[in-house]
């Protein structure tokens, strides 16, 4: 099983908090397309003819893209890779791209599931993002979606804005659910250097994020999703039953991606790497047949350490039998005793020989996913690690 992400790095406008790799001049749109085409030849061998499972057009603003676009790189995915005849194909869609003869269009090249960034159904919020789309748009654009037949559908809600109040974060939820909407990506607000709304926070302009108003809206969202019917199968996604993003799973699963476009990033179980975030370059790099990125080989304790922190974001939790089958049961005793301080904390419960996150650990997922890293030291075993 394996991955497909495809990188579309233009946006109409910039959002305050957004710190992904894209531009808002789409002078290079048509160079791109072509570069990318050509860099999903250059890559072919990548995946060892695994079969793909999984398709993502991410960005930036994918529903930028015409459906001549999306058609070419689809088919030429397909020429190239062998993709399984039930792929999810995933686009990520603004609202204010989303009508009817888009849809019927995306749906005609091959998309089978979109993933909208409504982010709020509040026009208040959406100004103090610096969105593009209003709130009627917002609910408009899901409208559109289902009535096409395009209804396997994700929309992303940020929580944790300065100053939102718990009961607009419910009602954002609630209108949610009474869409019937099968998938929640619910993100708390970030402060990420070199982004406007960080400029803006630093001189005074903004309020800054309150990190325990932040911690109590994610459990409350937690429980009122839950209590919906919703599986909080990881730390920032909810899903009806059956309704899980397949795509994002196989990341958290440690499955074998490809990454196409600037800024992408791959990994083939052994190493990651990353292209260039750079349009221009990353253009002239694939137009002179070479492919500009930078590699990282995992070593043992690498490796153990990502399957911790992926593993510990999600509902099923940390198998501490595959750790014993990959790493050995040195690391694995090490690992269970290494967890007992957080099990006494009841931030981490051991169930079915799985170490997984109690609710009020899910509030310090990072923090004790490096509480259980394991240090790869420069002279042999130090201490019983690495």
């Amino acid at each position: 099983m394996a991955g497909i992400y495809i990188h579309i790095p233009f946006c109409k406008q910039a959002c305050h908090y957004c710190n992904f790799h894209f531009s808002t001049s789409p002078g290079l749109k048509n160079d791109f397309t072509a570069a990318l085409l050509k860099e999903t030849e250059m890559r072919s061998g990548y995946l060892q003819q695994e079969i793909v499972e999984t398709i993502y057009f991410g960005g930036g603003t994918p529903s930028l893209l015409s459906e001549k676009e999306i058609t070419e790189i689809l088919q030429n995915i397909f020429r190239h890779f062998n993709v399984r005849e039930t792929a999810e194909i995933t686009l990520e869609a603004n609202p204010d791209d989303i009508h009817p003869p888009a849809l019927h269009s995306w749906k005609r090249a091959g998309i089978n599931r979109l993933s909208l960034g409504v982010q709020s159904f509040f026009g208040e919020d959406l100004h103090w993002m610096n969105r593009v789309h209003d709130e009627k748009q917002a609910l408009e654009a899901i409208l559109y979606a289902q009535t096409a037949g395009l209804d396997n559908i994700s929309i992303d809600l940020i929580y944790g804005l300065p100053g939102l109040p718990d009961d607009r974060w419910r009602a954002n939820i609630d209108k949610a659910v009474s869409l019937q909407i099968p998938h929640l990506s619910c993100y708390a607000l970030t402060v990420e250097p070199k982004t406007a709304l960080y400029k803006k926070i630093r001189h005074g302009k903004m309020e800054d994020v309150v990190p325990e108003d932040q911690a109590r809206q994610f459990l409350e969202g937690i429980q009122w999703l839950e209590e919906r019917g919703y599986e909080h199968y990881e730390i920032s996604n909810f899903a009806r039953p059956g309704k899980r993003s397949r795509h994002n799973s196989a990341y958290w699963l440690s499955e074998k991606y490809l990454g196409l476009g600037p800024s992408a990033h791959s990994f083939d179980g052994k190493t990651r790497q990353w292209n260039i975030a750079n349009n221009q370059r990353y253009i002239q790099s694939v137009q002179q047949n070479e492919l500009c990125f930078e590699l990282e080989t995992l070593k043992p304790a690498d490796r153990l350490n990502e399957y911790i922190m992926i593993s510990l974001r999600t509902m099923e939790g940390l198998d501490l039998r595959r750790v014993n089958t990959e790493f050995g049961s040195e690391k694995r005793n090490q690992l269970e005793q290494n967890a007992a301080k957080y099990i006494a904390l009841d931030q981490v419960k051991k169930e079915n020989e799985k170490l997984i996150l109690t609710r009020k650990g899910k509030l310090f997922a990072d923090g004790i996913a490096g509480g259980l890293f394991f240090v790869e030291e420069r002279k042999g075993i130090v201490d019983g690690r690495w």
